[in-house]
């Protein structure tokens, strides 16, 4: 859906995106985490929220949180309160969730997002609690509107989770789509989340308002939810921006609510009206004190921090020479940038070389058969080999893409498929010239006007060499002799 870019409003955009941490274990009791599984066999007194249980803070999902809050460049609190959050929701067996409120881990960081131009934007407050369950509205749409009846899995319950919340700073679709992006691949380089939007490890919640140029403060502030990937963050975004404008445009009133998207229509429906904010009764957890991490631990997490997705693209420029529209391909995904990493450092040439068969050839394959590389046969060093056999002249680029397919399919070594299919490039100089001699014997036309300056005719000669050796001259020897005897 296009947006006039000379309509006379303004786009505020607020993310709060949750974060399902991937520890062994819930945040406040022993029960394993994990996706899927029979509903209801993960939990137990803790999670269930069941009378004189306690619970215990999982210390690995608060490093966890320290670690994301020092990489978007937040303060981390002294002393950390857990709250309770009060509501009642069938998905939350004990009727509260243990949250915090007033003294979050993290909080006045920001974050700087490649979109065109270099934007930073803010970072409200970064903060732990645990994930609800899941319900499961049966017959119908699938919502609970409609539904013939709900049913609750309390697997997920419990599950250490941490919010990550902006300052409205962000004025496009566009710019929160390269939010959750960057966001994303600092999630997944930290180690700290699977990040599978489709499983809910990371779901995006947004606020949208639209106001016209000149006006002070912000429009009616709509919620929406259910935004299951990063393309859903654009296409829902795109649409709620198009309809608050639309309305403004119509003189229509804008209210506050919660929008559902819906994937298929690509169009955002009312769930439910948020003329007030919702008391949540908060007030200090009574089963656990304040947390008081030390300078020496937060020392050794932010000593620990691996190189970020924004550093990375930086080194990739100046150390390989690669192109922004390339390195944005190769370090959208942590485990691509570092199999593209291996496999320059063992190639020891020109990185480029490798991005191209990466880019144009490898991914190519991995699209047709529909798997990640990780899953590929080839390994970084394999894809270095068959370059370096290029560069040799052992076998031709046409070649090449033959011993990757099978390299692909079968996981061999490129010098032992290439010699089992009798790939070999020929490239002695005295076969070859045994070849040309008897391609200028046999088109005396094009060696002639080659002689008299018609120079692009040699490609047609070339391919008569190549034609009469199937494919094993080394073309560009072949090319050099022509013009050495032609010109």
């Amino acid at each position: 859906m296009s947006v006039s870019t000379t309509a006379p409003y303004i786009t505020t955009i607020g993310l709060e995106i949750h974060v399902e941490l991937n520890t062994n274990s819930k945040m406040f009791c022993g029960c394993k985490v994990a996706f899927g599984g029979k509903p209801n066999t993960r939990t137990c007194p803790v999670c269930l929220g069941l009378p004189g249980s306690l619970p215990v803070v999982n210390e690995r999902a608060v490093e966890h949180t320290i670690k994301i809050g020092l990489a978007l460049n937040c303060e981390i609190f002294r002393s950390s309160v857990f709250h309770r959050k009060n509501y009642f929701y069938p998905d939350m067996p004990k009727n509260y969730q243990i949250s915090q409120y007033e003294s979050p881990i993290a909080s006045a960081g920001s974050l700087d997002i490649p979109n065109g131009v270099t934007r930073r934007i803010g970072i409200t407050r970064v903060h732990l609690e645990e994930d609800t369950g899941k319900s499961i509205h049966a017959g119908g749409s699938g919502r609970i509107a409609d539904s013939d009846y709900s049913l609750e899995d309390f697997n997920r319950a419990g599950t250490p989770l941490v919010e990550i919340v902006t300052e409205p700073d962000i004025r496009s679709p566009e710019e929160a789509r390269a939010f959750v992006s960057e966001l994303r691949a600092i999630l997944e380089t930290l180690e700290v989340s699977d990040v599978r939007m489709e499983e809910g490890s990371l779901r995006v919640d947004a606020n949208v308002s639209v106001r016209e140029q000149g006006e002070s403060g912000h429009g009616a502030k709509v919620e929406v939810k259910n935004m299951n990937s990063i393309r859903s963050v654009g296409r829902a975004l795109e649409y709620e921006e198009e309809r608050q404008r639309r309305a403004l445009g119509a003189g229509d009133v804008l209210v506050q609510e919660t929008r559902h998207f819906d994937e298929r229509s690509g169009s955002t429906s009312p769930l439910r009206t948020k003329e007030y904010a919702f008391d949540y009764r908060y007030f200090p957890e009574p089963d656990l004190v304040p947390f008081e991490p030390s300078e020496r631990w937060v020392g050794n997490i932010r000593s620990s921090l691996p190189e970020l997705p924004a550093a990375r693209r930086a080194r990739f420029a100046s150390e390989y020479g690669i192109g922004a529209t390339d390195i944005g391909i190769l370090t959208a995904s942590t485990a691509v940038a570092d199999w593209f990493e291996q496999a320059a450092v063992a190639y020891g040439g020109d990185a480029k070389r490798i991005v191209n068969w990466v880019i144009a050839d490898l991914f190519g394959l991995l699209n047709e058969a529909g798997i990640e590389l990780s899953a590929s046969k080839i390994a970084p060093s394999g894809l270095a080999d068959l370059v370096k056999l290029i560069d040799t002249g052992a076998i031709s680029g046409k070649q090449a893409k033959l011993v990757l397919a099978e390299m692909f399919a079968s996981g061999g070594e490129p010098g032992a498929i290439a010699e089992a299919k009798g790939l070999r490039q020929e490239s002695d100089a005295s076969t070859i010239e045994t070849v040309v001699d008897e391609v200028i014997a046999a088109n005396p036309d094009a060696a002639a006007k080659i002689m008299a300056g018609g120079v692009n005719t040699i490609g047609f000669l070339v391919g008569q060499v190549m034609k009469k050796t199937k494919g094993q001259a080394n073309p560009a020897l072949a090319s050099e002799l022509l013009a050495h005897k032609l010109t």
